[in-house]
């Protein structure tokens, strides 16, 4: 069956889009909206809802940027077939031929365009300083991938990531739903930093040969795939001291119910040992590290809303 221009530009847009990854952000946003309700004892659903959809055009736009990047870099062209899996080589939109280079871009440009409408917008009718806490993110979702600065190219992309998805993201939403600043929030980031970026790393194992020869040198790439997995178990450490931190510091103990998640972590720190360079039974600890940071989420939602109550 014949597929028009339109089908096959509509098809690659929810496959560059990939709504299921959206849980990144949608993470970190709940736990800010969490914890300003146990603040003010309100939640303007209007607000976040109109917050959520700029992040998530942020989220589109820095897929197709870094989509168009890695397959200019031949990044996702060196990714063989036996090594191809749902956790890489990006999107493949353009390696499928569901979208030419220039169709990606215009993406690019126009949900990047929408979201700095939608900050732009927050900013004169609610909260002005969202205004550059939204700037600093788009910076980092259009130079993660592209030059000058390619941070995931030269060893800062996974900085990038926990800033954004951390503190960034979660500071942006309690100020937009309160109109004031908290440290508690900065602190409750971290652990989200840590487990976000946990899953950026795992998920750079099955790239990593397409990673050197494309010259995209993250810290995996950098280190290696041994010393990685080292990285990896700290990244956990430090998402669990965080939340144990968290909970003295709060004296709230529902923190502390994170850990329900610490098995899942030590298994997937256990897979990668084994099977890291086999990359079909390596794939359990990808997907178990994307476990760990949804159930971690939803327990610091609830220890969010305990926060200003107890």
């Amino acid at each position: 069956m014949r597929v028009t221009m339109m089908e096959r530009i509509w098809q690659g847009f929810w496959q560059l889009s990939d709504p299921k990854i959206w849980i990144a952000s949608t993470i970190p946003m709940f736990i800010a909206a969490a914890l300003s309700y146990g603040y003010t004892k309100t939640l303007d659903v209007g607000w976040f809802v109109l917050a959520l959809l700029g992040i998530y055009l942020i989220e589109i736009g820095k897929n197709a940027v870094n989509e168009f990047v890695d397959y200019q870099t031949g990044v996702d062209r060196f990714i063989t077939e036996d090594k191809r899996n749902p956790f890489s080589g990006g999107k493949k939109t353009i390696v499928d031929g569901k979208l030419t280079m220039k169709e990606t871009m215009v993406i690019a440009v126009l949900t990047l365009l929408g979201a700095f409408i939608i900050g732009f917008f927050i900013a004169v009718l609610r909260e002005p300083s969202i205004f550059w806490i939204g700037m600093i993110g788009l910076a980092l979702a259009v130079f993660y991938s592209l030059p000058p600065f390619k941070l995931n190219y030269r060893g800062m992309g996974e900085l990038a990531v926990g800033l954004a998805f951390g503190p960034l993201i979660m500071c942006g939403t309690f100020l937009l739903l309160t109109g004031t600043w908290s440290w508690e929030v900065v602190i409750a980031g971290l652990p989200v930093a840590f487990l976000i970026t946990a899953v950026l790393w795992i998920n750079q194992y099955p790239d990593y040969e397409a990673d050197i020869q494309g010259g995209k040198r993250n810290w995996l790439v950098r280190i290696g795939k041994e010393n990685g997995l080292i990285i990896y178990g700290l990244l956990y450490g430090g998402a669990y001291l965080s939340l144990l931190f968290l909970a003295i510091l709060l004296k709230n103990p529902f923190w502390l119910l994170g850990f329900i998640s610490l098995p899942l972590a030590i298994k997937s720190i256990k897979i990668t040992r084994q099977h890291m360079n086999n990359i079909p039974k390596l794939l359990e600890a990808n997907q178990k590290t994307i476990q760990i940071y949804i159930i971690t989420g939803i327990v610091m939602t609830i220890a969010s809303i305990m926060t200003f109550n107890i």
